[in-house]
């Protein structure tokens, strides 16, 4: 059975609030019994303040009446009400102060080796802003003479995923825009007339 998040503050709020035994609040925050007891004899925990299992949704009060009566039965915790995780929002990439310098390299190459991907799309993969990226690209950038052209991935800037994402997308976004391309009609949708 898995121990409530403050086992120690919720031990404090049963011998306070409840009339059950040392054991079976000792059982339920999985705790010895003789610190049960030293909690309740105000030995220990005279500064915790107790954690209501019930509002914590550890415990149910109909759990807590159906043992008072009975010291033999078992308090059995509550079916979790922690809600599920959710994904994390991708938002601005945090680039570390010691990879920041690789920017205009992760740059120079993408804008070399990858010509089809957008200003936005690059900005996205290293983190950087479109000033930037314009100033590597017309060579006006501070540092021109010292850019070198090195791969995002293997300077950890961006992921080998998300890199082949964006290319993939830039390709299909100018196979789309080129003049003269006929894009294939899916073969379960009915020809037009």
């Amino acid at each position: 059975m898995a121990q409530p998040l403050m086992p120690k503050a919720t031990a404090v709020w049963l011998v306070e609030n409840t009339a059950l035994t040392f054991e079976q609040i000792a059982d339920f925050c999985n705790l010895h019994p003789l610190e049960v007891q030293a909690i309740a004899d105000g030995e220990v925990g005279s500064g915790i303040q107790g954690l209501d299992p019930v509002i914590s949704g550890e415990l149910t009060q109909e759990e807590i009446d159906r043992c008072v009566g009975t010291p033999d039965t078992r308090l059995v915790a509550a079916q979790s009400r922690v809600p599920e995780a959710r994904a994390k929002p991708k938002g601005a990439r945090y680039t570390p102060v010691s990879k920041r310098q690789d920017r205009p390299d992760a740059i120079a190459w993408l804008l070399k080796n990858y010509p089809e991907l957008s200003d936005a799309q690059i900005s996205r993969l290293i983190g950087t802003t479109k000033p930037t990226i314009n100033s590597v690209r017309s060579k006006n950038h501070w540092n021109a003479p010292n850019i070198k052209p090195q791969n995002p991935v293997s300077l950890g800037l961006c992921t080998t995923h998300d890199l082949e994402m964006a290319v993939i997308v830039a390709r299909r976004r100018a196979e789309k825009d080129r003049p003269g391309t006929i894009v294939e009609s899916d073969p379960a949708e009915p020809a037009e007339e």
